[in-house]
């Protein structure tokens, strides 16, 4: 395939992300001048930062008086996933020079790898999947600016926009990325232990229930991973 070709193909199969995603941004847009941020901060925020999520927690921290170290920590652990998507995608970009490394991993996102990781598992020879990875993240990262400044815009001339539960929108989004990647049994695990304990830690304040949730999936996920292969290893 040619560059072009990519480019439009990876935009294209971002389409059904960019739906879920355009409700989550506007209420983004329309809560962030509730919680002190001015439109300027408010777009450069989305520019600048470009993590939905972590977007959210931030504004919710800092309406509840948050202190900076608590906003820096609980985004960061947060955010922590992005490192296992990274090393999933490195030994497909390693080759790659860092004027597109380094755009790439800004844009990479929870969106942007579920698309372009089943793009990099086809077996086709073609050398130009990294204008697929390109024309997908650019997608989700123009319409989350776009919904930002409508967010802005709308949320201004309609009020209590939250309540009305546009963000469901998102958590659909989510779930039809997460399922079909769960493919084994500790990755079930660690998936279900961390629902269960963002349930059980809902009412924790400054969000930690986010954080034990992401501590409790991982360390699951690894010890059950770990266990798996030395049972795999062990002679027969």
């Amino acid at each position: 395939m040619s560059r072009h070709h990519e480019f439009l193909q990876g935009a294209r199969d971002m389409l059904p992300m960019l739906l879920g995603a355009i409700p989550f941004g506007i209420i983004f847009g329309s809560l962030a001048g509730a919680a002190g941020l001015t439109p300027w901060q408010t777009i450069g925020m989305s520019v600048l930062v470009f993590a939905g999520s972590a977007q959210f927690i931030a504004i919710s921290l800092l309406g509840g008086g948050a202190t900076l170290a608590v906003l820096l920590l609980t985004t960061f652990v947060v955010n922590l996933r992005h490192a296992l998507y990274s090393a999933s995608l490195q030994p497909f970009v390693r080759h790659l020079p860092r004027r597109w490394r380094m755009p790439l991993a800004f844009w990479l996102t929870d969106e942007a790898f579920a698309v372009v990781q089943h793009r990099y598992a086809e077996t086709d020879a073609s050398p130009h999947k990294h204008w697929y990875f390109l024309g997908a993240a650019l997608a989700m990262y123009l319409n989350w600016q776009l919904c930002t400044l409508i967010g802005l815009l709308f949320g201004q001339a309609v009020p209590n926009i939250a309540a009305w539960g546009l963000d469901f929108a998102m958590l659909a989004t989510f779930i039809g990325i997460v399922v079909p990647m769960l493919r084994s049994r500790p990755q079930v695990a660690a998936a279900l232990v961390a629902g269960a304990v963002a349930l059980a830690c809902h009412g924790l304040p400054y969000k930690l229930g986010l954080m034990a949730a992401a501590f409790s999936g991982i360390l699951v996920g690894v010890l059950l991973e770990r266990r798996r292969q030395s049972l795999l290893e062990a002679p027969l």
